[in-house]
């Protein structure tokens, strides 16, 4: 069967469905690549003081992760829907449900990465006349990363599935493509933008699991054969910091 037949006999594995609407695939990618990394983005910087909200107040702990439970609870639909009358038919409806989704994973990493760190990384810190803030940014935090990074990497996962979900309003990205074939038919855009997003998917996770090894370099290699490698780095990084302080 020729190419063309291929569009012709709806079939689903088309190379000239690819070919001829490949403007079309590339337009809705880069939308869903958008949305998927604002979506992510915001979700850090708003998960980011909530999890410090919760360690420093432990009252404020059980709220705090009760709410962001709570909120991933509500089917997208829904969420969306509640979301319309403040946003209207936008992309931040989109935006900001997929934020509200990604709390759940990224406060409790956080959370997490951050109760994680050593004690005595943190007294040989404060011994060397570290602040809570310098000490939360040149300690604790890249202490924290193994944890946050796993948080990110899932949190972006799912989002990059989630997106798709945007097309009742006009703004999911390959989602748009995956509902209009659905309604249609249409074999080849279905499938087509569903492999997109499954690859869109896996290379994310990949490259954030280079970044991760990248950043914490004391989880493999010699650092984690002699045991101990993260403490030891939170400490010399302080003593470093002290002797050029």
């Amino acid at each position: 069967m020729s190419a063309k037949g291929c569009l012709a006999a709806n079939e689903w594995i088309c190379g000239e469905y690819v070919r001829s609407r490949s403007q079309e695939l590339t337009d809705a990618t880069v939308q869903h690549v958008w949305i998927t990394a604002v979506s992510v983005g915001i979700g850090l910087l708003v998960a980011f003081p909530l999890a410090l909200l919760a360690r420093r107040w432990r009252a404020a702990a059980g709220p705090v992760l009760g709410l962001t439970t709570v909120l991933y609870t509500v089917p997208s639909l829904a969420m969306f829907a509640l979301l319309m009358p403040v946003f209207g038919v936008s992309a931040a409806v989109v935006v900001t449900g997929l934020v509200l989704y990604s709390l759940t994973v990224l406060v409790r990493n956080v959370l997490a990465g951050l109760e994680s760190v050593p004690d005595d990384a943190r007294e040989a810190a404060r011994g060397m006349g570290y602040g809570p803030g310098r000490l939360l940014i040149e300690v604790e935090l890249p202490l924290a990363l193994p944890a946050l990074m796993a948080g990110v990497r899932i949190v972006t996962v799912s989002t990059i599935s989630l997106t798709t979900v945007g097309a009742i309003v006009g703004f999911g990205g390959l989602g748009n493509l995956i509902y209009d074939g659905m309604d249609s038919f249409f074999k080849a855009q279905v499938l087509t933008a569903s492999a997109i997003c499954v690859l869109l998917a896996v290379v994310a996770d990949l490259l954030l699991l280079g970044v991760q090894w990248l950043l914490t370099p004391w989880t493999h290699g010699r650092g984690r054969a002699g045991g101990g490698g993260g403490t030891r780095i939170g400490t010399r990084r302080a003593a470093r910091a002290a002797k050029a302080g």
